[in-house]
């Protein structure tokens, strides 16, 4: 089978799925944007991959970081990408679709490619997209938004009844689907995802990478991965300030965008604990995690069980505790409380975040059984195995 596999990000663990995919014989062409300040995953073929996988970096406007909270600047750049990579699907002419992390409107040109060569389209549902600019938009500019977010509800919707199969990340999405897109439930495939646990060995805090940055004895709060809009970087203000008097501690952000620039303009040269680093390479995450004492996800109230932060994922793969600032009901959440892999709070409860991060500095009991009871989670879980034979199913299917 000729499977195209479109992640609009390049995160990592999609392309765990390709190169199995390979593996197994099927000929794969995993296409991603290029430009995109976030973090990427091992996007070229390696030596011992297999002939059949191929990756391909479709060109987005290199002024896409700077225009991309400008809506009208953005969605022209976004629809120019999702034309580019329409344009290799026609002409690679693949038999199976499957995108996700996508804008709506790039993916209405993916969606649209992928119908008129012929192909199988499979929505990979990790965020609903349309949702959220809808929200956005009817708060920005009341009477328009309205208008513009009816219009991406009624994109997505359709993108998700051409599909053969709708793949959700977690089966809180189905009575989305169904009640504001009209998707049958017998449509709808969930596949969780996953972390690459083949490539991510559990180090100790003492390693290479904490020493190149003086973290190798210090005690660290560290947080890696996007801040976006749907993240609060004020409680890593807060929790830099409330122990800025520790000389121990040190509060380490992996992170670029918008976010981490808010972060260095409000701590200034006043947090001398607060370090803000650019995204690591792939190769180097195991021992960026492992120099975390604390690993720390936020997200805002209004995400709730719409985005998963797959940053979670890859900490239970280092044996860490998790200490989270996200909607209760979020499945991320769900999962650390449900395998007493860390602690959960509500976004808003600041004290309470402060207080669980004071009790995690305290009490090394818990730490060490919160971080074993995570990597423990992400080894019966991630084999790319049993999530591959899904994937290979659900893409076989005619819909």
């Amino acid at each position: 089978m000729r499977i195209l596999i479109h992640d609009y990000a390049g995160h990592a663990f999609q392309t765990a799925l390709s190169r199995e995919l390979a593996r197994r014989g099927h000929e794969v062409a995993h296409l991603f944007a290029s430009d995109l300040q976030t973090p990427r995953g091992d996007l070229k073929v390696r030596d011992h991959d297999p002939a059949g996988l191929a990756f391909h970096e479709i060109p987005m406007d290199p002024d896409y970081p700077r225009y991309k909270y400008s809506f009208l600047r953005r969605r022209s750049m976004e629809i120019g990408y999702g034309r580019r990579a329409a344009d290799f699907i026609r002409a690679w002419k693949p038999d199976a679709v499957l995108s996700g992390n996508t804008p709506t409107e790039t993916q209405e040109e993916i969606t649209r490619a992928a119908i008129e060569s012929g192909a199988r389209f499979y929505y990979w549902l990790q965020d609903f997209y349309s949702l959220a600019v809808d929200k956005l938009l009817r708060k920005k500019i009341p009477v328009v938004g309205h208008a513009v977010g009816a219009w991406y509800r009624f994109l997505e919707g359709r993108q998700f009844r051409r599909s053969s199969q709708v793949v959700a990340i977690t089966g809180d999405f189905g009575p989305i689907l169904q009640h504001e897109f009209g998707v049958a439930a017998e449509r709808v495939a969930v596949v969780p995802n996953w972390a690459i646990i083949e490539e991510m060995p559990v180090h100790p805090k003492d390693n290479n990478w904490a020493r190149r940055h003086g973290l190798h004895d210090k005690f660290v709060y560290l947080y890696s991965g996007t801040i976006g809009m749907k993240h609060n970087p004020g409680l890593l203000l807060e929790l830099a300030r409330r122990f800025s008097n520790d000389p121990n501690v040190r509060v380490v952000i992996v992170s670029e965008g918008i976010g981490a620039e808010w972060l260095r303009k409000e701590a200034g040269d006043s947090l001398k604990n607060l370090l803000l680093l650019p995204y690591q390479p792939f190769a180097e995450l195991p021992q960026v995690l492992a120099s975390g004492d604390v690993l720390i996800s936020i997200l805002e109230p209004d995400a709730g069980i719409f985005s998963v932060p797959s940053k979670t994922l890859s900490y239970l793969c280092a044996g860490r505790p998790l200490l989270l600032a996200v909607p209760r009901e979020n499945l991320a959440a769900r999962i650390t409380r449900e395998e007493g892999a860390g602690v959960t709070v509500e976004p808003g409860d600041l004290d309470g975040f402060i207080s669980a991060a004071a009790n995690l500095l305290t009490d090394t009991a818990r730490r060490e059984e919160t971080g074993r009871n995570a990597r423990a989670y992400a080894e019966k879980t991630f084999s790319i195995g049993p999530t591959a034979d899904k994937f290979e199913h659900i893409l076989a299917n005619q819909g």
